[in-house]
């Protein structure tokens, strides 16, 4: 064989060889001042990125152009200086366990009443996903840009969700001026330093919580809502006297939507509606008659992602009460028209309230029952006065007397209301207006008393029929109390104990019979706390109320907007 045949197959081998030698030697994958290909060189250039991103600076390669925005850059600063500037959540291309466990808090959010949009969730999922398609270590797991977006994303949602489990997102309660309203930078680390030295991400957030029996009722019920949720846009339906024409069109669809009704293409009888509202009705707990009322429409047009905002709403309200509340206190919920006497987080009565009209609302306060009325007497406010018994007396004299009322001078003399000329007063009237004690007396036969001013107070009433309708925010602001009775029973024992209550209760019930006027002073006062809650969480379920004073639709438009 000639040599020079047999030489030019082996040269062309070795090219070949050297080519792919050559080749290997210097695949270090992309290019670019992003991109790191060592230990050292991925901690200096993420520390110097870190650095540039906190101080506000948009950076961007050829391969990562997402811009990211950080809420709380003066916190987030402040953590990266006490750690020494460094990936806090990565390491060696790797998330380390706690990035994991903020990952998968951050998309699980809901169950604590937070919006996962609201800490970076869909950013750090782009920025993962690039990094689990780099499973060769080819190419993004080398970008210390990325890392750095990533590591200052997941310091920018950890502090943001720390801030919203301990504060939620609502203005500050004016009631209850907390001591901690407002956290400082050392307080963020300090949440921080605890992941570092091994406690769960998830111990170290449900810290934070509000330590409230409602506010866990209502996490409880939130697990089954988010079970169960349909986030199904519904069909809206107007009000019958708004559109009459197609009210009835798009109830039945509504209806149909939601399985109330078997179909929506065959036109359904009034009957047939009325059937459908009844079963949504009973399903809702609203008043069961049939009749799309306000409250039912309004309901028919609550989507589920509408309801969860209102829980979210709830759970941040418990976040504004005192950070340690008495272990003893009166709970009233003037939306759910309920009272609960709570001691040691346990009901140990429960009551149905009446609470204030949307004109005259109960209003949300703090305070402490100091002393009880039997058989009191009530005096209007000069509210009730000049909108509601100065016109009616102007119509009618008679009124006073046939609402049991007395008008008295400065003096406390009688006032014959036809002797008084009523047309020279149009707000107010310089006499004080009465309505005896008795049966007919609109604070019944007894009166909690506590200091406040906004002179409501909670008792009991002439119109307990009342009691029995499931709508009952009818009063001027007042609590009227179902279990009145129970109640002034459990204030005195709790005030002296039950061996010394015995005859204090007999005295008590003696004045009742005899219908008398007396007062009890209780000295050991029990605590008592108005709030106006929507939803509430019992038996693993949420139970939502109507919103007669729309406060949570106007939180959700001013604090929840497009969620």
């Amino acid at each position: 064989m000639n040599k020079r045949s047999t030489l030019y197959p082996l040269l062309a081998g070795c090219s070949i060889f050297l080519l792919v030698i050559f080749s290997c030697n210097n695949n270090k994958g992309p290019s670019g001042p992003a991109f790191a290909f060592s230990p050292e060189e991925m901690k200096e250039k993420t520390a110097a990125y870190i650095n540039d991103l906190l101080s506000g600076k948009n950076i961007s390669s050829e391969t990562d152009s997402m811009a990211i925005e950080v809420k709380e850059p003066k916190v987030a600063e402040y953590i990266y200086d006490q750690n020494g500037v460094t990936t806090l959540w990565s390491q060696d291309k790797k998330w380390l366990p706690r990035g994991d466990a903020l990952y998968d808090f951050v998309n699980n959010a809901k169950q604590y009443g937070l919006f996962p949009e609201d800490y970076h969730l869909a950013e750090l999922t782009t920025i993962r996903d690039r990094f689990i398609a780099d499973s060769l270590d080819e190419g993004d797991r080398h970008n210390a840009l990325l890392w750095s977006k990533a590591d200052v994303l997941f310091t920018d949602a950890f502090i943001n969700v720390v801030k919203d489990i301990k504060l939620g997102r609502l203005p500050n309660d004016s009631i209850t001026l907390r001591k901690d309203s407002v956290l400082d930078k050392e307080f963020y680390e300090k949440q921080f330093a605890a992941l570092t030295k091994g406690e769960g991400l998830v111990k170290v957030i449900e810290s934070l919580e509000p330590d409230e029996r409602g506010y866990h009722e209502l996490k409880k019920g939130l697990k089954d809502f988010l079970a169960h949720a349909d986030y199904q846009n519904f069909t809206k339906v107007p009000s019958s006297s708004k559109d009459p024409k197609n009210y009835k069109p798009l109830l039945q669809k509504r209806l149909f939507e939601g399985g109330y009704l078997a179909t929506d293409s065959v036109k359904a009888d009034s009957v047939q509606l009325a059937e459908a509202v009844k079963k949504f009705q009973k399903e809702k707990g609203l008043a069961v008659d049939g009749v799309v009322g306000e409250a039912t429409l309004r309901t028919l047009n609550t989507s589920d992602n509408e309801k969860f905002i209102r829980i979210a709403i709830s759970m941040d309200k418990y976040k504004l009460l005192p950070e340690k509340m008495p272990e003893k206190y009166v709970w009233v919920n003037a939306a759910g028209n309920y009272m609960e006497v709570v001691e040691d987080e346990e009901v140990k009565l429960y009551s149905k309230v009446i609470c204030g009209k949307a004109k005259t609302r109960t209003p949300v306060l703090n305070s402490a029952i100091s002393q009880i009325i039997t058989y009191p007497q009530w005096v209007p406010p000069p509210s009730i006065v000049g909108k509601e018994i100065l016109p009616a007396v102007k119509r009618d004299p008679g009124y006073l007397a046939k609402k049991g009322f007395s008008l008295l001078d400065k003096d406390g003399e009688e006032v014959d209301p036809y002797s008084v000329d009523w047309s020279k007063y149009s707000k107010g009237i310089p006499y004080r207006v009465v309505q005896g004690s008795g049966d007919a007396n609109a604070l019944g036969i007894m009166k909690f008393h506590f200091a406040n001013k906004y002179s409501v107070y909670l008792h009991d009433t002439n119109q307990r029929y009342l009691f029995s309708s499931p709508m009952r925010s009818l009063s001027h602001g007042c609590v009227r109390v179902q279990e009145w009775q129970k109640l002034a029973w459990y204030i005195m024992e709790n005030d002296i104990g039950p061996s010394g209550n015995e005859s204090r209760i007999d005295s008590v019930k003696s004045w009742l019979n005899r219908k008398a006027k007396k007062y009890v002073s209780i000295k050991k006062t029990l605590p008592v706390f108005i709030r106006y809650m929507t939803c509430s969480g019992q038996d693993g379920k949420i139970v939502f109320y109507d919103d007669p004073y729309n406060e949570d639709e106007m939180l959700s438009q001013q604090y929840f907007a497009g969620k």
